[in-house]
């Protein structure tokens, strides 16, 4: 049964698993930030223990596949070196997981400092569609809202 799962999970299969699964937390989060349902599930350890299991999996698959996990540290090389390690699907699959797993998390960080601060729901809407796409963008349209609903600028809360 496991090695039927394990390879029920290829490297594309666990790419949709990746994208589709984290669409219900992403749209809890937009449409439904102030629900009992989203503090349990979305903001909580919940969705990160799953991505994470996801990782983990994929690191157990690189290791079996004899992935050059040393080789991922020539990213700090330069842009072809890091345009080589793009080019190989494993390495390709653990960034996007990473990538999806950073930005859900903000996107949960949003909700909950937008909830002590008392900034309306649907204010929020368009900066977590803008972290969902494009996560430090988002971040930023979320600050210049903080700003005007704070009333006070700071660098660090």
């Amino acid at each position: 049964m496991i090695e039927q799962i394990y390879n029920y999970f290829t490297i594309e299969t666990l790419y949709y698993w990746v994208n589709f699964g984290v669409l219900p937390f992403w749209l809890v989060l937009i449409f439904f930030p102030q629900s009992s349902f989203c503090n349990y599930f979305v903001t909580s350890i919940f969705p990160i223990l799953i991505l994470s299991g996801t990782y983990i999996f994929l690191i157990y698959k690189s290791y079996l596949a004899q992935y050059d996990f040393i080789g991922n540290f020539n990213l700090y090389l330069g842009i072809h070196e890091i345009s080589d390690l793009f080019s190989n699907k494993l390495f390709l699959i653990m960034f996007w997981v990473h990538f999806v797993s950073i930005n859900l998390f903000t996107g949960g960080w949003i909700v909950r400092d937008s909830q002590k601060l008392m900034i309306n729901k649907i204010v929020l809407i368009i900066p977590l569609i803008i972290t969902y796409l494009i996560g430090p963008f988002g971040i930023l349209i979320y600050w210049l809202i903080r700003i005007f609903y704070a009333k006070s600028m700071k660098l660090y809360d």
